[in-house]
């Protein structure tokens, strides 16, 4: 499931991260990696805020449904 569908507050673990291969690359470098764990914080205003590698994100919609978890 893409990761604007993961429950909020539970652990989730990346399984793929699509798009074409800038978006792949701008994701991973911000930790979105086949493996990592991901929690979402909160989610509001089709924003949401992730926990990936120890540090919270802000990531749209658009692309937390390029992230399969």
């Amino acid at each position: 499931m893409p990761l604007c569908m993961a429950p909020k507050g539970e652990t989730a673990v990346v399984k793929k991260v699509g798009g074409n291969p800038e978006v792949r690359q701008h994701l991973e470098k911000l930790g979105f990696v086949p493996g990592s764990e991901v929690t979402v914080m909160n989610e509001s205003n089709g924003s949401l805020i992730v926990n990936v590698m120890e540090s919270r994100i802000a990531i749209g919609k658009d692309m937390a449904m390029k992230i399969m978890v």
